[in-house]
């Protein structure tokens, strides 16, 4: 193992789906506070053909968590579109990249596009170059770190949702509200 990745408590990989480009990020979780170890993109465009692509995605995803060592995976999951052929291959591309953290036991989350930027920016109709921008303030990454693909920054900004979401207190065994909580376990309650 990479004496660097030691240094984490927890480490996500972030993945946006693509079947020209797709982003990765990886964050590392010391504490409770974030930082981005790495983030770039795949390119896929050179390959003619969608099953060379898909073996392209397979291999670079498996590698990347075989390098990082990933805890968990978080995937942008595809929006629905009129172009049905576009949805599918941008399914496959997803479900390949799913297979490979799959193949190492990584737990995967999906987050709709709209949960993401909700999550960081605070408004899910934000657009991606705000995504970016949030990102790159909150994790003090230099502007000379981000790339101009915005699929990687869409990747990372999928694995900061997980985070966030991740480091929410989860509620009681059972409930869905405290409400709810304290009904079903009326012995744990002091009045």
């Amino acid at each position: 193992m990479d004496n660097s990745l030691k240094e984490w408590d927890r480490i996500i990989i972030g993945i946006d789906p693509g079947t020209n480009v797709m982003g990765y990020a990886i964050v590392g979780i010391k504490g409770k506070k974030p930082a981005m170890i790495a983030m770039g993109v795949i390119e896929l465009s050179k390959f003619e053909s969608h099953y060379l692509r898909l073996r392209r995605i397979y291999e670079r995803v498996l590698g990347l968590v075989e390098q990082y060592l990933p805890d968990e995976m978080a995937i942008e999951a595809p929006f629905f579109g009129k172009n049905v052929q576009s949805m599918l291959k941008l399914g496959r591309a997803q479900g390949v990249a799913m297979a490979a953290a799959l193949s190492r036991d990584i737990p995967i989350t999906e987050y709709e596009p709209r949960k993401i930027k909700m999550a960081i920016t605070g408004n899910g109709a934000a657009s991606k170059e705000q995504v970016k921008e949030m990102l790159r303030r909150t994790l003090n990454i230099p502007d000379e770190s981000l790339l101009p693909q915005l699929d990687a920054t869409d990747a990372l900004g999928a694995a900061m949702c997980h985070f966030y979401e991740s480091s929410k207190p989860a509620v009681a065994h059972g409930a869905s509200s405290w409400k709810s909580f304290i009904a079903s376990h009326p012995d744990r309650v002091k009045m």
